[in-house]
């Protein structure tokens, strides 16, 4: 796991636990390197009746099975106009933490949960 200096996890008013930064991270930075468990889709279905259901993310080349984020890959909140996103290394089974734009020191770091920037498509949960 490669993990930027200053992360770090707090509670949040609405949404459980985020993942906040203690110092500036400028636009295209690396924010985490996340390695991945990678579930087969054929335990996807059992996936769905656990926590961690709300943890995971779509995984594979066909985009059928899934992937625990390990670090704070699975903890990162959703926003529709998010400040950060990810990239799925299917070579290297890691999850890219990266920002798009300048974050500041005290801001929870947040993904669009559909992997587009804007993406206002109801969340599953």
């Amino acid at each position: 796991m490669n993990q930027r200096p200053g992360l770090y996890v707090m509670e949040t008013i609405h949404k459980g636990r985020g993942v906040f930064t203690a110092v500036d991270i400028e636009i295209d930075e690396v924010i985490e390197v996340c390695p991945v468990i990678k579930i087969p889709k054929i335990e996807l279905p059992i996936i769905h009746k656990t926590t961690l259901h709300d943890y995971y993310f779509v995984w594979g080349e066909e985009m059928d099975a899934c992937a625990i984020a390990l670090g704070f890959g699975s903890l990162y909140n959703h926003a529709i106009h998010a400040n950060a996103d990810f990239i799925l290394d299917f070579e290297n089974d890691t999850i890219d933490i990266v920002a798009i734009r300048k974050i500041n020191a005290g801001e929870e770091i947040t993904i669009n949960y559909h992997g587009e920037y804007g993406d206002e498509t109801p969340l599953w949960f």
